[in-house]
């Protein structure tokens, strides 16, 4: 922090600061302005704070700039503008906050005629949602007391800025307190319903898609604000008006009033799934024991408000918005399944997941139109749409499981969402993981058992899937290309398979596979112990193998023990003994060692000193077995019938003092001392040591190193062939 000691060099912003007639233009010219702002450089700040200067950086995030300008720098000023409205200083909020006159500058941005500038709104709806975040009371009371606040932001809703600044409203208010006194102004201002009637045919689609968006979030933040919020007696009202029988009655009856326009009701149906919601991923804090953040229990009023209009959705399935042809990699699709049938299967898998004493009535429903067929119809059409197979995938499951809202999954929302695909992902998840036992249906829950029935019998759920699968092959056998429901279908044969033989309503699957007809259930026999088993198998089929490809000219061979996690282990076991509870306190240096004291010179050596390696060599541990145990995998021994030279073998040491002359007509003189080493082999060598015949030289003559000795013992016909003699090498120990 070099800047603390004022050491940094002054910048060109402080020689422009010290002019009289220096500009606002020309401070934000500089590159370091928002640095320094930021810094809270004073005379900056208070430079910016002046009247005239928060006047000009209001006008430049309200107004739109001259036209003719390079769209590069047409938008320079109103940028730095808002960083510097924005950058989060005390002084700046200040004066935007406590003065009325700044806020009326910033409000009459709403007053503008649309549609307004998206950049600018967006700098709009920053500067007032930080505002909203760091002078709650005082931005709320202004807004409060403008009487057609409201009407203009849902005037503007066409533009996505206004959406957060809605949001705002609802999230960032704090004390607790205050933001009940929020959300009660917002619902006695009819917000949810005036954000329900945008969603209407007559409407236009962006709008129409803003306000969905908007009351989705609504509904999520007010969920999750009141789980966390749990000592809030009071309910939250705006989900209180959304969740109830006459706001979803209204949303029903704007998407289905007039001419029926795809992009209203896939609105109004993103609307319903955020409704019928139980369960959602998480994506920042805290998991539950199954991986999601929390469980929400839909309200019944939704369901009774959704029943009676459940025809005009099966309508829709048969009759949906005309779409034209589609060229597809496989060929031209003349009838494209298109959103608004794919949202109508999410929405009836959804109400197949709820839970609620509504269930029931929204159970015989969908029996007596006999919306189920109609899906199965579809999924066989739609060879090659596996967005609409995972729909009916999860309603087949939901009628063989019943409770499966208990399972970890999630409706598909929609592509508003930003995370669908990831949503499809977590939902085919949640069918392919085997399911903890349920309680069993008991024989009074007759909805259910209506809907088990007519899976089987009325949409003939075993005879699809045998048929099907007879086609498939024989289109294979042909040449052709498999089928793309194949795999969910195969998925929806293993859920029969599995309920039947434990679900909570196997008595009932095995019941109505014993009625069918005898051919049938033959087929359905032979099918699930051969085909389905096979198809099992080769879907369980790692396609690499678990042990890795190596070269046959490498000699490293596979180790009988898990090389990973033992290495893992030990290094784990390393750390945990290294790792002490004072290990932070023992850790670098000490203030004091830096210093020129004296008495601090061996402060270092005297810490080395202290360090204690504490080797356990003589105790046999984990590792060390498993070392043996590699060691004698990797060496292997020799086969041949060679001496082995690692044998251990007799060693024999041997003192031998030769004599040098010491000079001429002197005497001898021991010599240096040579240790011999004698290794005995059997029948190898071994040294002999005899009497050493050597003579002075005369005086003056020079000494031959290799002399002969006078005379020499008689040799022996064992010495000449095992025996080796020293004395000849005698000059060598000099």
């Amino acid at each position: 922090m070099f800047w603390k000691f004022d050491l940094h060099t002054s910048s060109h912003l402080e020689a422009l600061l010290e002019k009289e007639d220096v500009t606002l233009t020309e401070l934000m010219e500089e590159e370091d302005v928002l640095q320094e702002c930021k810094a809270q450089n004073r005379r900056l700040l208070l430079f910016l704070s002046q009247d005239h200067c928060m006047q000009e950086l209001l006008h430049l995030i309200t107004t739109e700039p001259p036209a003719g300008v390079d769209e590069m720098k047409r938008f320079k000023y109103p940028n730095i503008a808002c960083e510097l409205l924005t950058c989060d200083v005390g002084v700046i909020n200040d004066k935007l906050g406590n003065e009325e006159t700044m806020l009326e500058t910033l409000y009459s941005f709403l007053e503008q005629p649309s549609p307004l500038n998206p950049l600018l709104a967006s700098f709009f709806s920053k500067t007032i949602g930080n505002l909203i975040t760091r002078k709650t009371e005082q931005v709320i009371s202004f807004l409060r007391g403008k009487e057609g606040f409201l009407s203009l932001v849902l005037k503007h809703i066409d533009t996505s800025a206004m959406m957060d600044l809605l949001l705002r409203l609802i999230s960032c208010v704090e004390p607790a307190p205050l933001r009940q006194e929020t959300l009660n102004w917002l619902n006695e201002e009819k917000l949810a319903q005036r954000l329900i009637e945008l969603i209407h045919p007559e409407r236009d689609e962006e709008r129409q898609s803003n306000a969905s968006q908007t009351l989705c979030d609504i509904i999520r933040l007010s969920r999750d604000q009141a789980n966390q919020l749990q000592e809030i007696s009071e309910p939250d009202p705006l989900l209180a008006a959304l969740e109830s029988q006459e706001c979803v009655g209204q949303l029903l009856q704007n998407m289905f009033s007039g001419e029926r326009t795809e992009s209203c009701i896939v609105n109004g149906i993103q609307v319903l799934l955020t409704l019928l919601e139980i369960r959602r991923p998480v994506v920042d804090g805290v998991m539950d024991a199954q991986g999601f953040e929390r469980s929400y229990a839909v309200n019944s009023s939704i369901l009774l408000a959704i029943q009676p209009q459940l025809i005009h959705f099966h309508q829709l399935l048969l009759e949906p918005p005309k779409r034209s042809p589609m060229l597809t990699t496989l060929g031209v699709l003349e009838e494209p399944l298109g959103n608004t049938r794919l949202h109508v299967a999410r929405l009836v898998a959804s109400l197949l997941y709820t839970s609620s004493a509504s269930h029931a009535v929204v159970a015989q429903e969908l029996c007596r139109l006999n919306t189920m067929d109609l899906l199965l119809d579809l999924f066989f059409k739609y060879t090659w749409n596996n967005f609409l197979h995972l729909q009916v995938e999860l309603c087949v499951a939901a009628i063989l499981r019943p409770c499966a809202h208990e399972m970890r999954l999630q409706p598909g929302l929609g592509s508003q969402e930003k995370s669908s695909l990831h949503q499809d992902a977590l939902q085919e998840q949640a069918l392919s993981e085997p399911q903890t036992p349920e309680p069993t249906v008991t024989p009074e829950n007759s909805a259910h058992n209506t809907l088990v029935t007519h899976l089987f019998q009325h949409c003939q759920l075993v005879q699809r899937i045998l048929g099907a699968w007879e086609e498939n092959d024989k289109i294979q056998l042909e040449g052709g290309m498999r089928r793309g429901y194949m795999g969910h279908l195969t998925r929806i044969a293993n859920t029969v398979v599995h309920n039947m033989e434990k679900g909570p309503v196997h008595t009932q699957i095995s019941r109505l596979i014993a009625e069918l007809p005898e051919e049938c259930r033959g087929c359905w026999e032979t099918f699930v112990d051969q085909t389905l088993s096979e198809t099992n198998r080769k879907n369980t089929i790692d396609l690499v193998g678990a042990r890795n490809l190596r070269h046959s000219s490498e000699d490293d061979m596979e180790s009988p023990f898990p090389k990973e996690l033992t290495l893992q282990q030990a290094f784990s076991d390393y750390q945990i003994q290294q790792m002490t509870a004072n290990f932070v306190d023992q850790f670098g240096f000490n203030d004091e060692e830096f210093t020129d004291h004296d008495d601090s010179i061996g402060a270092t050596f005297d810490r080395i000193a202290e360090i204690n390696i504490n080797i356990d060599a003589g105790q046999d541990s984990a590792n060390t077995a498993v070392f043996e145990a590699c060691s004698k995998e990797k060496i292997q021994p020799f086969d041949d019938d060679e001496e082995d030279i690692w044998e251990e073998k007799e060693i024999n040491y041997v003192w031998w003092f030769p004599v040098i002359p010491e000079g001429p007509g002197s005497l001898f003189k021991p010599g240096p001392i040579c240790l011999v080493v004698c290794i005995h082999s059997g029948a190898g060598w071994i040294a002999d040591f005899g009497e050493v015949n050597s003579k002075a030289p005369a005086a003056g003559a020079g000494f031959a190193a290799w002399d002969s000795p006078a005379s020499h013992p008689a040799t022996t016909e064992t010495e000449e062939k095992g025996w080796a003699k020293f004395t000849d090498f005698q000059p060598f120990c000099w």
